[in-house]
């Protein structure tokens, strides 16, 4: 979990646990619409509301305290049986969670007259009228002040100022000193507010001889005289009260508070720390971590979890580093001489190349991320736009522990939504239709990830009407895409659907038909050196296969030579490589073409792709690559072998030359391109239709 570090902001701090928070509890919030009866979920979605105000009003982050507690107001309500939880409710919240977003990052940057001049004052005090007529509270409600967050008015009953003052019954967990909780302080604090009469409550103190020092066996009943409020005291318990037994009544009330229960009486089934419903919420990562691993911390800004023992394998390497450098350093003093200096450095040479290996391993660990932290985003779209459609659709999520670069994690937020609005817009039928179909009225929608090898694959299918091939055909050909009536493979036709413009849509919506978006979903997903494969079956649904490679930062190489010339080809890309004689060369010219084990497969001169200027070697090779389901072989003059190559990004000049996708250093300095294998065999297929058009 993150914290607050020397010389970190704290509010920066509080925005990322704030965003983690929110989006806890928006999950919880998109898994109450299937089960509006969980109480479990109630006061899930009521505890994080009731964190998130304390510790924003703890931080200064007053308007985001008090625009949450009317929300958490609506919602302890619902969670004492005075309102029902309804699909309404669950919307108007999830508004209102987007509201507390904006409120997060705006706060500290505008005063209270730039947050209205802004219009988020306004958008909210909407949301909150919606909120109190989803709850049924017909009543305007009040301003979202400051001072009602910090005085308590609001619409929960006795909530209001006790004429008299109130009679207070509490005991603290038994772990509360433990875990830092000093029942002194709290006590302190509620003579704040008034008139305090204390005694304490010492029936529950065990015997000395099973004493335990460090837990708390003490109750304590308070008589508070003043115009204090309920909430007013509920906030001086505010980290502690879900786990601990706390009873309140006016002093005007004629029936005597319950005297606190005694430790001993509180079974497991009773006390409430013990129950699902009412676990601890004390800080926003405890919070997400109870909602499960779908809804894992999303990583915020340019912040990272990192487990503290990925960190601890980390600085054991850093250690024996700094040992080796030492030796080294010895060793530079007192000269290399004879053969045992040599053999000394060679020894520290095998040392610092095994060291650099393990921390390359074990720092590209700390930058994956679980896929969780990206399909759980989608489930608030998914929700959204099956509202906005009128449609049934059921989000299904599979292989949410692999684990991916968080920077490819980010940039594959936006191609995965273009291709899930399509789903839901385009492919999937809305319910009458499907009924008529045969099918459920609810529609499905599923998304999977699972590595394979070097490269992680992600799928987005819908059971939906899938993909008309006549309708793209005839699209094409209007575009002139295509050649009427030219033979396409089903793949290739498929494909068509990312060109730009684009569209088979009968009608433009809101959401899609334009044109736009597919085409800049294949250039994302090739610009992460991954292709998309796309297959439909008519009636039953599509699918689209993301084939994306695990890391953008480190990859496994080969290295090879053309002309003068060194290249590094994705070793993932390649299959296998073997010898292409001067014989079979000259023989196959004017086809391009070699046997392989009773296939053909094409090949690309890269000498001349590049135009080299040179002679090409008696004995040439050919590295057989593996490209969108196509085996392409590329001529290449020499395989130097393996290499881990790190990537460097090709200068502004060198940026839009689609053949490569960025370069690297080699050990004595020079550089070496390394090849985009879809972009080059695109562009080998390009020459030889110019070739072929030119013969």
């Amino acid at each position: 979990m993150s914290g607050v570090g020397e010389g970190q902001d704290p509010v920066a701090a509080f925005r990322v646990e704030a965003a983690d928070l929110l989006d806890g509890t928006e999950q919880a919030l998109l898994d109450l619409t299937h089960d509006l009866g969980s109480r479990e979920l109630i006061d899930t979605v009521f505890r994080g509301m009731h964190t998130l105000k304390g510790s924003g009003a703890m931080f200064g982050f007053d308007a985001l305290a008090a625009f949450t507690h009317h929300c958490e107001t609506a919602f302890d309500r619902v969670r004492k049986g005075l309102a029902p939880a309804t699909q309404e409710l669950v919307a108007v919240t999830l508004s209102a969670m987007d509201h507390m977003r904006a409120l997060v990052e705006v706060q500290g940057q505008a005063s209270g007259a730039g947050l209205a001049a802004a219009g988020i004052a306004a958008a909210g005090e909407a949301i909150l009228a919606q909120l109190h007529a989803a709850i049924g509270d017909t009543a305007a409600p009040p301003p979202a002040t400051t001072r009602d967050a910090a005085t308590g008015n609001s619409d929960g009953g006795d909530a209001g100022e006790a004429q008299g003052g109130w009679r207070i019954a509490f005991r603290l967990p038994a772990d509360a000193m433990a875990n830092g909780t000093n029942p002194l302080i709290l006590l302190d604090e509620l003579r704040d507010l008034g008139e305090a009469e204390v005694v304490a409550q010492t029936g529950a103190i065990p015997p000395l001889d099973v004493l335990e020092a460090q837990e708390c066996h003490l109750g304590w009943e308070v008589t508070l005289r003043g115009p204090a409020t309920r909430e007013a005291i509920e906030d001086v318990f505010i980290f502690v009260m879900d786990d601990m037994d706390l009873r309140l009544e006016p002093l005007t009330a004629a029936a005597p508070l319950a005297p606190p229960l005694p430790a001993a009486a509180q079974t497991p089934a009773e006390t409430p720390a013990q129950t699902p419903a009412d676990r601890p919420a004390q800080t926003p990562a405890q919070t997400l971590a109870e909602t499960g691993p779908a809804r894992a911390a999303r990583a915020t800004g340019e912040s990272v979890r990192v487990p503290a023992e990925r960190l601890d394998v980390l600085m054991d390497r850093v250690g024996e580093l700094v040992i080796v450098q030492s030796r080294l350093a010895q060793l530079a003093s007192g000269g290399i001489n004879g053969p045992a200096g040599e053999l000394a450095l060679r020894s520290i040479s095998e040392e610092v190349e095994r060291l650099a290996s393990e921390l390359r391993d074990t720092t590209m660990v700390l930058r994956m991320v679980p896929i969780a932290t990206l399909f759980g985003r989608f489930r608030r779209l998914v929700h959204d736009l099956a509202r906005e459609t009128g449609k049934v659709i059921e989000l299904v999520t599979d292989g949410e522990s692999t684990e991916i670069d968080k920077t490819v994690s980010e940039r594959l937020a936006d191609p995965i939504v273009h291709l899930i609005r399509n789903s839901c817009d385009h492919g999937l039928e809305p319910p009458e239709e499907r009924v008529a179909a045969g099918k459920p009225a609810g529609g499905r929608l599923r998304l999977a990830a699972e590595q394979a090898g070097g490269e992680v694959l992600i799928t987005i299918a819908d059971d939906g009407r899938g993909i008309d091939r006549e309708r793209v055909r005839a699209k094409a050909e209007a575009n002139g895409l295509i050649q009427p009536g030219q033979v396409l493979a089903d793949g290739e036709l498929l494909q068509l659907i990312f060109q730009p413009g684009f569209s088979t849509a009968a009608q433009v919506t809101n959401l899609s038909g334009r044109g736009v978006g597919m085409d800049v979903v294949k250039r994302t997903i090739e610009a992460l050196r991954g292709t998309i494969d796309v297959t439909s079956q008519p009636g039953r649904g599509s699918v689209m296969t993301l084939r994306i490679p695990l890391t953008l930062a480190i990859i496994e190489g080969l290295l090879v030579r053309v002309g003068e010339g060194k290249y590094v080809i994705p070793l993932a890309a390649v299959e296998e490589c073997i010898e292409l004689s001067l014989e079979d060369d000259i023989r196959s010219r004017g086809r391009s073409m070699i046997q392989l084990r009773e296939q053909l497969v094409p090949f690309l001169r890269l000498r001349e792709l590049f135009d080299t200027g040179t002679r090409p070697d008696a004995f040439q090779k050919i590295v057989v690559i593996a490209t969108g389901g196509e085996r392409v072989g590329l001529v290449v003059d020499q395989i130097i072998g393996s290499h881990q190559t790190v990537i460097k990004s090709m200068s502004c000049l060198h940026r839009g030359i689609p053949s490569f996708s960025g370069a690297t250093i080699l050990g004595d300095g020079g550089v070496a391109l390394i090849l985009d294998v879809v972009q080059l065999v695109a562009l080998g297929q390009q020459q030889e239709e110019r070739l072929r058009a030119a013969g």
